[in-house]
């Protein structure tokens, strides 16, 4: 019996240590008889930023490394740096996967299908009417798309740079249709008329706890989607669950964009439901863990 084909990976951001995508990447590989080794590269280890992202990539081709996922704060920054873009990171302004093969750096996005994928199978039948968004980053764009994509008829943006939250709505009405999606101007009477929240920020990570919003802006009849999975109950959803209001952690999204960024890394097809129940094996022993 011939020894398992071997690939090297990698993810790049800030505060990654306790990310489940190399592990999920490593037990796909080992199911399928691929040998994955998926190195976490992180910047605020490393005490680096973003700018030493041209050293990064171009050591990551020389080590051989197949792909590289990006996270925070490297979605936007890294593209200057990659020789294509796949027609939706193109279009999103934001990469959270790159593919290296035969000299070329290649960038894609897979975060908004995570996250339509997940909103699909989890928010079944979520109206869709008005939706809040708090965050225009790199994860921000792609949730917006995804959330267009899904049948949103009218997108509030809020962002602490309000200049972004601009330019992605703006790109976003340039693909979907004028009316879709605008800056938020005032958040309480968004929220007010609102079917639902996604929150798109840091806040609610470990290193980053706390609501990215009031309290007293939520309501029971909201739906309400994080993205945020470390902890996989973040303080919104907590507060969020209490009120009575359907929600959609941040898991699936993790998830599905791992199972698309797989596909692309090897050309084999992953297998979802065996992505999804490793993912909650990892957080139960991660909950072990911490207790």
């Amino acid at each position: 019996m011939s020894a398992p084909s071997r690939i090297l990976l990698g993810l790049i951001g800030t505060g990654i240590q306790a990310s489940r995508t190399p592990p999920m990447h490593e037990h796909e590989g080992d199911a399928q008889g691929l040998r994955v080794l998926y190195q976490t590269i992180d910047l605020e280890r490393l005490g680096l930023g973003p700018e030493a992202l041209p050293e990064l990539l171009t050591a990551a081709e020389r080590m051989g490394f197949a792909g590289l996922n990006i996270t925070h704060p490297c979605k936007q920054a890294v593209i200057p740096h990659l020789d294509a873009l796949s027609p939706d990171a193109a279009a999103l302004g934001a990469v959270n996967t790159v593919v290296l093969r035969e000299g070329r750096r290649v960038g894609h996005n897979t975060d908004w299908w995570g996250f339509a994928e997940s909103f699909r199978r989890n928010l079944p039948g979520a109206a869709l009417g008005r939706v809040v968004q708090l965050g225009a980053g790199g994860a921000g764009a792609a949730v917006a798309h995804a959330l267009l994509t899904l049948g949103v008829q009218d997108l509030a943006i809020a962002d602490v740079d309000p200049t972004r939250a601009e330019q992605v709505a703006e790109g976003l009405c340039g693909r979907f249709g004028a009316g879709r999606a605008r800056a938020s101007t005032d958040l309480a009477a968004d929220m007010a008329q609102a079917d639902g929240l996604a929150h798109c920020t840091p806040t609610g990570m470990a290193a980053h706890p706390g609501l990215p919003l009031p309290a007293e802006l939520l309501r029971p009849a909201l739906w309400v989607a994080e993205i945020v999975y470390f902890p996989i109950e973040t303080e919104l959803l907590r507060v969020a669950r209490g009120l009575g209001c359907r929600t959609l952690d941040g898991g699936g999204m993790a998830v599905f964009q791992a199972v698309e960024a797989f596909r692309l890394f090897t050309g084999r097809e992953p297998d979802p439901a065996r992505m999804l129940r490793h993912f909650a094996e990892l957080g139960d022993k991660a909950a072990k863990t911490a207790a």
